[in-house]
């Protein structure tokens, strides 16, 4: 088994490597009539395509989609949507010099260890450039989403710590989010984070991030008991990330350092509405959405293609050192922004689908 599909109903495959032709997706599970174009996922490609900014890899991609099936006259129509995004600018030279080493903290040494071949210019499906093929199948997903609960349904994700460094997410901006070149919520902090990374990069080194993403307007009772929890597989999407390496859902691992008292979400009636007093859950009781805002952060470690040097092995068992050249981001954690909402829509998605079907049919 391969494992390059994701999702239960609303499936993608994504395929290709950093420096081959092309990379893409397959979508599987669209439903029929969704109003879709080329222009509605640009728009989400365009939040996490490389050399935007002096804080992330200079490597140049216009990131430009196209469908290739599965839409007509502007609309799904319930069949396989191919996407296919070409590959432009890259420069596989600059791993000449590191194609026999193993990066410390890096996939390179396990792809090896598992399949005895690897694809080392970019790191091939190793590199986060595979992401921008989710990117395009959760800008599906959303309009799906927008389509079926209407446009209170929406998703925002901010970088809320960059190394060392946090933020105040009680003066979350969602507009101020979009405006900066770090997803900060935070503009208080935007002038130090600057400093801080780019004294980071000046430095050959990199750090790491933290990520939170917010779902409004998704209604109550999606997600299972047990082996389908949606929390649990909101935690697997994120996880399948890139460089990802601890999730929270709601106040997460914090919660260990509460009373009951201070951990329950007291409940209370208004109306026909009910309402809950604080939200620790992060919207998700027993693996089904409770009707509140979703809540989840993700950690996201430092790049491991750093210039300054570290020592390892090469493929042939021999220690060595190893310091890496080129165009690399120094947090990687800042793109993966828009690959979080677009996990975060396609887990949503398949969760609505599964629940029309059971519950509502």
């Amino acid at each position: 088994m391969s494992f390059n599909t994701f999702g239960k109903l609303f499936r993608f495959t994504t395929w290709g490597e950093s420096h081959g032709p092309a990379i893409g997706c397959v979508v599987d599970g669209c439903p029929p009539r969704i109003k879709i174009s080329e222009k509605d996922i640009q728009k989400e490609l365009n939040k996490r395509k490389p050399g935007q900014s002096k804080f992330t890899t200079q490597r140049k991609e216009d990131d430009k989609v196209e469908i290739l099936s599965g839409v007509f006259n502007g609309e799904t129509t319930g069949t396989p949507i191919l996407m296919i995004i070409y590959n432009k600018d890259m420069k596989s030279r600059d791993y000449e010099t590191i194609k026999n080493k193993f990066r410390p903290g890096h996939a390179d040494l396990t792809y090896f260890k598992k399949y005895g071949i690897r694809d080392f210019r970019g790191g091939g499906r190793q590199s986060a450039r595979e992401t921008a093929a989710r990117v395009a199948a959760g800008a599906i997903a959303k309009k799906v989403l927008e389509k079926k609960i209407g446009k209170k349904y929406y998703v925002k994700g901010a970088v809320t710590q960059l190394g060392i460094l946090g933020c105040d997410v009680s003066a979350w901006n969602n507009k101020f989010i979009e405006k900066n070149p770090f997803f900060c919520p935070d503009k208080k902090v935007l002038k130090l984070w600057e400093k801080y990374l780019l004294a980071i990069r000046k430095s050959g080194s990199s750090c790491g991030a933290v990520i939170e993403l917010r779902a409004n307007g998704v209604p109550s009772g999606l997600g299972a008991p047990i082996y389908s929890k949606l929390d649990m597989d909101l935690a697997s999407a994120m996880m399948s990330i890139n460089a990802v390496k601890g999730v929270n859902i709601g106040t997460g691992m914090d919660v260990a350092q509460l009373t009951g008292e201070q951990n329950s979400d007291e409940i209370r009636q208004k109306g026909n509405k009910t309402v809950f007093k604080s939200n620790n859950a992060g919207g998700i009781l027993g693996g089904i959405s409770s009707g509140q805002q979703i809540k989840v952060s993700f950690a996201v470690k430092p790049t491991s293609s750093i210039l300054n040097s570290r020592k390892t092995i090469d493929k042939f068992g021999k220690n060595t050192n190893i310091s890496v050249r080129g165009r690399h981001d120094p947090c990687v954690g800042i793109r993966a922004v828009p690959i979080g909402e677009a996990m975060m829509h396609c887990v949503l998605l398949d969760h609505f689908l599964m629940h029309k079907a059971q519950c509502e049919s």
